[in-house]
């Protein structure tokens, strides 16, 4: 296997070689001088076969192109209060590193509400965190650690999930979809905890379709998974709805600044970094308002069965419970300026 795997990454790196410009400065923000971490993630996404892996790629960069995702970074979401609404209402902050150095995020999956901003907004933010990683945080970490450092652990706290919140979940799954087809292998690990009887029902229906790549990297952990995330990071690191015994609310700030929150230092400096690059943009005049409009890419097959699973999961179990409200959907329509998604009540 290792010499195949060779075999297909110089194949992969000797189709690279042949990118013209503005692909090719394009693939050096991807791979931020580490191209052979870069063509082994999506050779890896797909199941080191060449082609698809190349397909994939160049299916980033040409998104990338397209939607100015080189330039993200120096697009602050402005005024400040809007940014402030945006990390109420998606719940996601860096608590620290595990003990071999990956970067730890914290995401508040059951309490993020998505219902007070446009969701280019959501989009936007959602990719400067990501882009802010690669650039930013994962070379620090690498500086940190004496080694080179590629990938993050996510905590995904279920804290809050209810049926009603199939809107919430499908916007996920939005954001899901950018990760897996530009960002592919970020995340080492994706712990699950404090998971409602519904979450429970859904995984059990879901499992069987994922890949077995995709399940090894998925660990549902009994509670707040305290004692099992313990043995990847230290206390330190641990998000604060895993520092007690039973599940609780992410708004826990009892050991500082909740990480969720605008005025934890993450998000201060993240967005200070976004603000100070986009002083540094070549332009006259005051940092403009309005969202970026980011075309959202299809989800791949598997994807959308597993979503239509468990929406198909949730009806059956709403019906057995005597609901009869019907769950909000969104939808992702063409438009002039790309993709959106909107409920439909």
């Amino acid at each position: 296997m290792a010499a195949a795997s060779e075999e297909a990454i110089k194949q992969f790196s000797a189709l690279m070689e042949l990118l013209d410009e503005p692909l090719k400065t394009t693939f050096q923000h991807v791979h931020q001088g580490y191209a052979r971490g870069t063509l082994v993630r999506f050779l890896k996404a797909r199941e080191w076969n060449v082609p698809k892996a190349h397909k994939m790629l160049m299916d980033c960069l040409n998104w990338r192109i397209q939607n100015g995702i080189d330039s993200v970074l120096a697009k602050p979401i402005v005024p400040s209060d809007l940014y402030r609404t945006i990390r109420d209402t998606l719940l996601v902050g860096l608590t620290g590193y595990s003990k071999q150095g990956q970067p730890v995020y914290a995401f508040g999956v059951g309490l993020s509400t998505l219902d007070k901003a446009s969701v280019h907004y959501y989009v936007q933010s959602h990719i400067q965190m990501n882009e802010y990683r690669d650039r930013v945080v994962l070379p620090k970490a690498s500086k940190m650690f004496g080694k080179q450092i590629n990938t993050c652990l996510k905590v995904m706290d279920m804290t809050g999930l209810k049926l009603s919140a199939l809107n919430q979940i499908k916007m996920l799954s939005t954001i899901t979809a950018i990760d897996d087809l530009n960002y592919p292998e970020k995340t080492e690990t994706y712990f699950i905890v404090n998971a409602p009887y519904v979450f429970s029902a859904c995984w059990k229906v879901v499992k069987p379709l994922l890949q077995e790549r995709t399940k090894r990297k998925i660990k549902v952990l009994y509670g707040s998974g305290r004692d099992e995330l313990l043995k990847v990071m230290d206390y330190e690191a641990l998000p604060n709805f895993c520092k007690r015994e039973g599940s609780g609310s992410s708004n826990d700030s009892s050991d500082g600044v909740d990480c969720y929150s605008y005025d934890h230092p993450f998000h201060q400096e993240l967005y200070n970094y976004i603000k100070q690059q986009a002083l540094n943009e070549d332009f006259i005049g005051p940092i403009k308002q309005g969202s970026m409009h980011v075309d959202v890419p299809t989800p791949d097959l598997e994807e959308a069965k597993i979503m239509e699973t468990i929406e198909s999961e949730l009806h059956k179990f709403s019906g057995a419970n005597g609901l009869s409200h019907s769950f909000n959907r969104i939808k992702i329509e063409e438009t002039m300026d790309g993709c959106y998604a909107h409920l439909i009540f």
